[in-house]
């Protein structure tokens, strides 16, 4: 029966106008009705988890939900001395009454003054729900800047979580445009060098973006079902960069090899067939497994976790359908220019130029010769350094990254540390929220000023307290202002006697329904939340891997030997992740302040998608060494000939992988640059150390066994060693 990747390779070789036009309509048409339906962003409901979140959701039914606020600072102007009193004041109170007119303004505050005379501040509430403040806070940041310039005399500017959030998206969205300008040249020169042709090394370039915009309009249509949060486009431009550029780079070295093979026998339709049958068969494995491996996301009941699957999960198949579709058909129009050249050669009686690298590139060889002598002892070499940089894993702390951590690049950032620094009692707060009857409204009332008193001598609150009661008395709200962040041990400190002591002793005797949210239960519950999720996550992405390989390659020893190294990978990159950004030794060469932390969300990510990554490698590896078996090698034969056959496309491919993955890494944004550095360690470690001397290496020492419980049938005729592709034009792989 024909390879469907074969049968769709043939149509598109035979129709390359029709296949390239209908590629280019397919992404116009994606985009195009993506822009026309538009997309649906994630609302404050969706982000609700663990006891904050059933907080957040008894106070929305009684009409107590927290709003956005932001906070209108005053303060001495740099290098005037002391504040002047009546010139805060009056700054104060204009800025007051030109907030109470906008519409998107639910309520303003008193001015407040600060305990030390230093600052004066205005607290303006913002209608609609917590999360879409940042959508309407422009007019509130418009009316400070006129107030700043009618009052000049001191220092007037706003802060809060709205203006923080739309300065995120801001940065967020020039940090994106500096990593294209970084990874698209890098990944075009990278090209240049394997393939030596500049049409050649286009071809990915072209297909990974147009991939990627199809995979934006598709997103905007997903969204409706799977809410977008923010970090979509990122997430597409992370992972359509690398997988986009890899299938494109695996099909054309192998198309590459046959021609060179082929000495001008065979027809351009013949070759891209042939490619088709061979890295055809092993984009599609690899693109179902990083589907497959992004979809165990959505088990997280975490809409950030489901937003990156779907994103993932589009981008990925689009960049199959294109390397299975559009790209027959480039390479066909490819092929037949370079015949043309080639007969001009010809007739001109110019030898054609053919470069052989059978035995693999210098690199490649220098490490595989001890593989090859004494594969048990490189086995526990790679393995001891692979467990030793995962070693500081063991003390991997993972908390969720809050405002104190975003960038001070932002400039309602540095107002954020000025406002707190006058105010302490705005770090954090808790909001206890109960439910009961209406006619115990009184005994709710009571006990919520019992447990507020219990407090006031307590240092870790600030005695700060405000009771509010819903207008049908079911439901009250006691918020309870703390002095620290709420990633500190002191923050967290006091949760734990606010719901472990207080509550209990107090409104938890009343039988009303209690919980707590605010600041510091957001910052505690959704580590929680991930931690609880994570063994069955990882426990899905193992059998999954499993099940994937044995599939491939109907070898159950080479399933369990694919989980295996992507554990190594993985527990490797997540040690050295621990190791640079919870100690501060690298702050001042990547650029960022370390939290003693790593972001909770960062673990689950990097294990999803290196699972899924790591199956591009293991595929076209273990495929190379299973053809040459079936072709009659030997397995050391096949292993080390496989290895050396691919270690330049693995190598190339990783290094473009590297490249969009370490972009990230200068970003400001704290996760977005631990993700980018994680992804960046694990693909480098895999392709290097897990692909060139761990797996050859364990299956040299396996041999026939790795292949149980099936027998791959060596064909009768002659053979074909693992090695034997021919490769036109300069290439890396003479290298490496």
């Amino acid at each position: 029966m024909t390879n469907p990747s074969v049968k769709m390779a043939r149509w598109s070789a035979g129709h390359p106008w029709r296949a390239i036009a209908g590629w280019f309509l397919f992404v116009t048409m994606c985009l195009g009705i993506g822009i026309a339906v538009g997309g649906q962003a994630a609302s404050t409901e969706d982000f609700r988890i663990g006891e904050a979140g059933r907080a957040e959701a008894l106070a929305a039914e009684g009409g107590l939900q927290q709003r956005a606020d932001e906070h209108i600072l005053i303060t001495a102007k740099p290098g005037t001395g002391a504040l002047d009193a009546r010139a805060a004041d009056a700054a104060a109170r204009d800025a007051a009454a030109r907030m109470k007119r906008l519409p998107e303004v639910e309520s303003v505050s008193a001015p407040i003054r600060s305990k030390d005379g230093t600052a004066v501040r205005v607290e303006i509430a913002l209608r609609g729900p917590e999360r879409e403040g940042k959508e309407h806070v422009d007019p509130l940041l418009a009316q400070t800047a006129e107030v700043r310039a009618a009052h000049p005399g001191v220092r007037v500017e706003e802060t809060g979580g709205a203006s923080v959030g739309k300065g995120i998206d801001e940065l967020r969205g020039e940090d994106l445009s500096r990593t294209e300008i970084i990874a698209l040249p890098i990944t075009l020169i990278t090209l240049l060098v394997v393939f030596g042709s500049v049409s050649l090394a286009v071809v990915p370039i072209l297909l990974a973006l147009t991939s990627i915009v199809a995979a934006v309009g598709l997103s905007m249509l997903a969204s409706h079902v799977f809410p977008d949060v923010g970090v979509g486009a990122s997430m597409i431009l992370l992972i359509g960069m690398a997988v986009g550029v890899d299938y494109t780079l695996f099909y054309l070295k192998r198309e590459r090899e046959e021609r060179a093979r082929s000495g001008g026998r065979l027809s351009s339709r013949a070759i891209v067939e042939l490619a088709a049958a061979t890295s055809g068969r092993a984009v599609v494995l690899s693109g179902l497994a990083v589907a497959v491996s992004s979809a165990t996301l959505y088990l997280a009941d975490d809409v950030i976790f489901s937003s990156i699957a779907t994103s993932a999960i589009i981008v990925t198949l689009v960049a199959v359908a294109s390397s299975l579709t559009v790209l027959p058909a480039l390479l066909v129009k490819l092929g037949r220019r370079a015949e043309r050249r080639a007969e001009r050669r010809a007739r001109r009686g110019k030898a054609p130029r053919r470069t052989k690298a059978k035995d693999g590139g210098r690199i490649t060889t220098a490490m595989l010769r001890p593989v090859g002598r004494h594969p048990a002892a490189t086995l526990a070499v790679g393995v001891l350094v692979m467990l030793a940089l995962a070693a500081p894993l063991l003390n991997l702390n993972l908390t969720d990254m809050g405002r104190e951590t975003h960038p001070r690049a932002i400039p309602a950032m540095q107002t954020f540390d000025r406002l707190n620094a006058a105010f302490p009692e705005l770090k954090a707060a808790h909001r206890v929220v109960v439910r009961g009857d209406a006619g115990r409204a009184d005994e709710v009332t009571a006990a919520l000023r019992a447990l507020a008193d219990r407090t006031e001598n307590d240092g870790r609150f600030t005695g700060t307290s405000e009771l509010s009661t819903s207008p049908d008395g079911r439901t009250s709200l006691l918020k309870l202002s703390v002095p620290h962040y709420g990633s500190t041990d002191e923050a967290q400190s006091s949760l734990k006697a606010l719901r472990d002591e207080y509550i209990p002793a107090t409104v938890g005797k009343t039988g009303a329904e209690t919980a707590v949210t605010g600041d510091v239960a957001r910052y505690t519950d959704y580590p929680a939340h991930q931690e609880s999720k994570l063994p069955m996550i990882i426990g899905s992405l193992l059998l999954v891997t499993f099940a994937m390989t044995v599939w491939a390659f109907r070898s159950v020893v080479l399933g369990l030997v694919g989980v295996l190294l992507t554990l190594l990978s993985a527990g490797a990159s997540l040690g050295l992740l621990t190791l640079v950004f919870q100690g501060t030794w690298a702050e001042g060469a990547l650029d960022f302040t370390s939290t003693g932390s790593i972001s909770s969300r960062v673990p689950l990510f990097l294990f999803v998608i290196l699972f899924g990554l790591s199956m591009d490698y293991q595929v076209f590896v273990i495929s190379r060494i299973q053809e040459a078996v079936l072709a009659g090698a030997s397995t050391r034969d096949a292993v080390l000939g496989g290895i050396r056959s691919s270690a330049g496309v693995v190598t190339s491919a990783a290094f473009v992988m590297v490249t969009v993955f370490a972009s990230f890494v200068p970003l400001h944004i704290m996760e977005m640059k631990q993700m980018g550095f994680a992804l960046a360690v694990a693909v480098l470690l895999d392709a290097v150390v897990i692909r060139i001397v761990i797996l050859p290496s364990l299956m040299l020492l396996l041999g026939e066994r790795a292949w149980w419980p099936s027998r791959p049938s060596r064909s009768s005729g002659p053979s074909r060693r693992a090695d034997d592709p021919v490769v036109t034009g300069p290439s890396m792989e003479n290298v490496v």
